[in-house]
């Protein structure tokens, strides 16, 4: 096992509810967990609609930063929705779910953002970040997101638009935490 700073509570290891991936078990990844099990089990989306754990990289002022985005769904090969989860507020989520969805595929925008929680979520429209639904229940099924996909404007995010989306994920995802230096599990996919 890695070393993992003490202020981390660590089960042991679980599996992936999507891949089947080994990973560290901690209160922040069961309830990552929880929300695949939710798209999958109440949303009817397949496991295979779901990407799990893709990351961003940034580096602004000396400052790296890896965002994480815990979920991106894809139907008829097309990223249409991107899920994630922090715990507290949502509203402090809101704007570096857009840009994650603005600029994490090139070859286009992501139509749809969740912040979730794990009790609570908002489902955003990343062109305007307007709050289209609230709770869990408002997070779209996979038949209604398909449907909805027929009229959602996927063209690629404006590059000379990018930088500032990718300065925005710099300054909202850095992780600096009550032992004054980054926080996130060494060595571990989704640290």
């Amino acid at each position: 096992m890695t070393d993992i700073p003490l202020h981390h509570f660590i089960y042991g290891v679980c599996r992936d509810f999507v891949t089947g991936e080994e990973l560290v078990d901690t209160d922040d990844e069961r309830i990552r967990q929880q929300l695949a099990r939710l798209l999958v089990e109440e949303k009817g989306y397949a496991k295979e609609d779901l990407e799990p754990r893709l990351k961003i990289e940034t580096l602004f002022g000396n400052q790296f930063v890896v965002s994480k985005i815990d979920l991106v769904v894809r139907i008829d090969g097309r990223r249409l929705l991107v899920v994630r989860y922090g715990p507290g507020s949502l509203v402090t989520r809101e704007r570096a779910a857009v840009a994650a969805a603005r600029v994490l595929d090139p070859e286009q925008r992501i139509p749809m953002a969740v912040v979730s929680n794990g009790a609570d979520a908002e489902v955003l429209d990343t062109l305007t970040g307007a709050v289209l639904g609230c709770g869990l229940a408002g997070i779209p099924c996979r038949d209604d997101l398909q449907a909805m996909a027929a009229f959602m404007d996927l063209s690629p995010y404006p590059a000379a638009h990018r930088e500032k989306e990718l300065r925005i994920l710099n300054a909202y995802d850095v992780q600096v935490c009550c032992v004054g230096g980054p926080c996130a599990l060494p060595d571990a996919p989704e640290g």
